[in-house]
């Protein structure tokens, strides 16, 4: 696979990357993408994925754009009030970058087709930043299944996590060893607790630089650490991530 004229000139700043270089932008282009919710987290992802020339993106979303998205999912403007999110987010990524591939999914994941789901995308990545615990822990279970990196990202309020995932390896941890086991742990969602729009953002920017390391790895491997954003103190921290020997998933 090569890159044109026109791909050395959009991602000449990628390829400027002694990290990254020509090899590293031709390993984007060739990869698959797939993200699970066009929401707050998902909309800055889309973009930035779009953007690093990622060549084939997936979106998973059954919802539709409502106005009181438009304070953080940048990915839509007042006139997509009311229009399905996935085909909202293939028009966006169409003005963006006209090389990337789109295929959207208007329809809710859960444990019944994530498998489905997966399989006929065939993503090298799996970026969550859907916005209940049921359907977090339906797609890790997944993920680890077809031992994909998933790459985790959530905000409430004014904080953020953010975690990589590969819990079939020996060392490291799968995303049940982080949450636990409870599939009824209760959701809160933004609209009932609130969240800051820029925090989204972040962590969504910061998810889709994971997914571009776990496709063209630079730098530290981030999986086994969780990233904690606190917007109020002012702080990022990093913990470390065991991996749980009891762990029924991964163990």
């Amino acid at each position: 696979m090569n890159l044109s004229d026109a791909e050395l000139e959009r991602y000449a700043r990628h390829i400027v990357l002694r990290e990254i270089g020509g090899g590293g932008q031709v390993r984007l282009k060739a990869a698959r993408v797939l993200v699970i919710g066009a929401g707050g987290i998902g909309s800055p992802a889309i973009e930035y994925l779009a953007a690093a020339g990622i060549g084939t993106l997936g979106t998973i979303d059954d919802d539709q754009v409502s106005l009181s998205n438009l304070q953080r999912q940048t990915l839509y403007a007042t006139t997509d009030v009311d229009r399905p999110k996935v085909e909202a987010a293939r028009a966006r990524v169409a003005a963006l970058n006209p090389e990337v591939a789109f295929t959207g999914f208007r329809q809710r994941i859960d444990a019944r087709n994530a498998d489905a789901l997966i399989a006929e995308f065939q993503p090298d990545v799996v970026l969550d930043g859907c916005d209940n615990f049921a359907t977090r822990l339906a797609v890790a279970d997944a993920c680890l299944r077809h031992r994909l990196p998933l790459v985790s990202a959530a905000v409430s309020e004014f904080e953020g996590q953010l975690g990589v995932f590969r819990g079939w390896e020996a060392d490291k941890p799968c995303y049940r060893c982080f949450v636990g086991q409870d599939p009824e742990r209760p959701g809160i969602s933004c609209a009932e607790q609130g969240v800051l729009g820029a925090l989204t953002g972040v962590m969504g920017s910061l998810a889709a630089l994971e997914t571009i390391r776990a496709i063209a790895p630079f730098g530290e491997d981030p999986a086994g650490k969780l990233l904690l954003v606190d917007a109020l103190a002012f702080r990022f921290r990093t913990l470390a991530l065991p991996k749980d020997p009891g762990c029924p998933a991964c163990g």
